[in-house]
């Protein structure tokens, strides 16, 4: 770069038939939707955790009175609020079971579908 005449170091040359550009330039190689489907993903999957590790803390019947299972639980209660009382059995563990694992599985599938959705625009 000692030379004043030299020309400046460029590292995307302009191609006006480049189909992975837009009408502004940007660049559409898919990253953003990637990300976006990633973010998806990874929310319905931490749902599903809890509803799940609410199903296991029940189920093993762990100390109410601990800070991290009121946690667990208070999160479970919410994501499954919608769904609440579909089931109502006797057995007491397999309600429980049914009624944050419904959710749980919904979540799930609902994540993954949109997420394999956006990831094709």
């Amino acid at each position: 770069m000692n030379n004043p005449r030299e020309p400046l170091p460029v590292n995307d040359t302009y191609n006006p038939n480049d189909r992975n550009r837009d009408a502004y330039g940007r660049n559409r190689d898919g990253a953003g939707a990637d990300r976006a489907a990633l973010v998806i993903h990874t929310i319905a999957d931490i749902a599903a955790g809890f509803l799940g590790l609410w199903i296991l803390l029940y189920l093993l019947e762990a100390n109410q009175g601990n800070v991290f299972v009121g946690f667990v639980h208070g999160m479970a209660d919410w994501l499954a609020g919608w769904s609440q009382d579909i089931f109502t059995m006797e057995t007491e563990g397999l309600r429980v079971f049914l009624n944050y694992g419904l959710p749980a599985v919904i979540y799930l599938l609902l994540g993954h579908g949109i997420a394999a959705r956006v990831r094709r625009l």
